[in-house]
């Protein structure tokens, strides 16, 4: 039995190589903290690095611990599968989950709100007004930019929070993924060092490892990213760092002033460029600080996109920044894309935001959530399962499960009834939140799911 342990803690950690969670130099888990993470003793987990040593994967250092070699690595790969264990702390696990659900599946690990929830009714508005639109915008290519009437839409929007900007600090993009992806693009290169929260979100993880860059996870705490652990990681010279600054994903906490103006103040020391995803923009009831708006558009860009308020199927994303990046990226994403996303999701979007309809929209929007937020906190007490913060706005309730829980064994359980769920550990690069789980409060009406919930969780002893 001891031999199957090992080879199994082999091929999780050659899993990990291979998707580079662990880089080239990387220290490897300490033996005592990968022992409590995969339930075995301490010997099993020194047998496997032993044996890994001997492979020449990794390497001993006297006095320091194990390291990845820089040699022998196996190829790249962007996730593995080979076990149900092994994949349910994968960065796309609850991605491929939701997009791939079976019919009559449950989603409270989705990140999306439910059609029910959407502005159906404007969407089929705009569509028949696009409809009727010039031959133009059914018919050709985008212009580099993106529309001239959705980018002063934005422009207004963010007039409004003192963010200064002109239509030169301004691109559109195909998606908020791919805003994030053509700034990958421009500023990194393959073994470069990049910062991002620690719970945070999963696709910047999954995204990071295509770039082949070195992830350091940044503890987050209810303030924002832990300052001093930020300090600290700024010694190995990170490229970017990757946040949301409101409703954070996944917490859903908001960055104090406080460590917002620390922050900045360390970016610049440093010459960090700072990538602020301000996708929740819109489900925040009341705007608090925003680091772009903070440091002007300098050391920060800001993405964003509209599948959360408006629709997940008529795609499209921003990023405002320094004019220099920004003429960067457009050329870039002309030689991949040839142009910006389509007129027709551009006029349609504009067509929505610029009407009346979307501001009465949204506060009916914050007023279901702050119903929903309260009523799953509610359902979920009995179960001993609490919400580690009270967010501000948003669908997201971050969550602790009682002692001895472990939520990706919990989500195995419930998808084989159906029901997906979003384990802690998909968003935590240190593999440390195997008490949490995150749920969306708009997937989470069926009952089913607290039924389901209560199965799966383990016997209280």
């Amino acid at each position: 039995m001891a031999g199957t342990k090992t080879d199994h803690l082999m091929q999780v950690l050659r899993d990990r190589i291979a998707t580079r969670t662990l880089g080239p130099g990387d220290r490897m888990p300490s033996i005592r903290r990968f022992a409590e993470q995969m339930h075995v003793s301490p010997s099993t987990v020194v047998e496997a690095y032993d044996r890994l040593a001997a492979e020449g994967v990794i390497s001993a250092k006297r006095g320091s611990g194990f390291y990845v070699s820089n040699s022998n690595l196996p190829p790249m790969k962007l996730a593995q599968a080979r076990s149900p264990q092994a994949r349910n702390v994968d960065p796309f696990w609850v991605s491929r989950q939701s997009l791939d659900a079976r019919p009559g599946a449950i989603q409270p690990g989705c990140g999306w709100l439910p059609e029910d929830w959407m502005p159906e009714e404007a969407l089929r508005k705009g569509l028949r007004a696009v409809a009727k639109s010039e031959a133009a915008i059914l018919t050709n290519y985008a212009s580099a930019r993106g529309s001239m009437v959705l980018r002063r839409s934005l422009l207004g929007r963010f007039a409004e929070e003192n963010l200064n900007a002109t239509a030169e600090h301004l691109m559109l993009t195909a998606s908020a993924s791919q805003a994030m992806d053509l700034i990958c693009r421009l500023l990194l290169r393959p073994g470069d060092t990049v910062l991002v929260d620690d719970p945070g979100y999963f696709n910047f993880r999954a995204l990071l490892r295509a770039h082949q860059v070195k992830i350091i996870g940044i503890p987050y705490t209810p303030q924002g990213p832990d300052l001093a652990a930020f300090e600290a990681a700024l010694a190995q010279a990170p490229r970017l760092y990757l946040t949301n600054s409101a409703l954070h994903n996944p917490t859903g906490a908001t960055m104090s002033p406080q460590v917002a103006h620390q922050l900045l103040s360390l970016a610049t020391a440093h010459e960090l460029t700072i990538v602020e995803d301000d996708t929740f923009v819109d489900l925040e009831p009341e705007p608090s600080p925003r680091l772009a708006v903070l440091d002007g558009l300098n050391r920060v860009l800001r993405i964003g996109g509209f599948s959360k308020t408006l629709s997940a199927s008529v795609r499209c994303g921003y990023i405002a920044g320094r004019t220099d990046w920004i003429e960067a990226l457009v050329d870039l994403q002309v030689a991949t894309s040839f142009g910006g996303p389509s007129p027709v999701a551009t006029e349609l979007l504009a067509h929505v935001l610029t009407g009346g309809i979307y501001r009465k929209h949204l506060a009916e929007l914050h007023r279901r959530l702050a119903g929903a937020r309260k009523t799953v906190a509610a359902k979920l007490a009995p179960l001993g399962i609490t919400p580690w913060v009270s967010p501000r706005g948003g669908f997201y309730l971050w969550c602790r499960f009682p002692e001895g829980c472990d939520t990706g064994v919990i989500a195995q359980r419930a998808m084989a009834e159906n029901v997906v769920l979003a384990p802690g550990n998909v968003f935590s690069p240190s593999q440390m939140a195997t008490r949490f789980m995150r749920f969306n409060v708009t997937q989470m009406r069926d009952p089913r799911v607290y039924e389901v919930l209560k199965r799966a969780m383990p016997e209280p002893e």
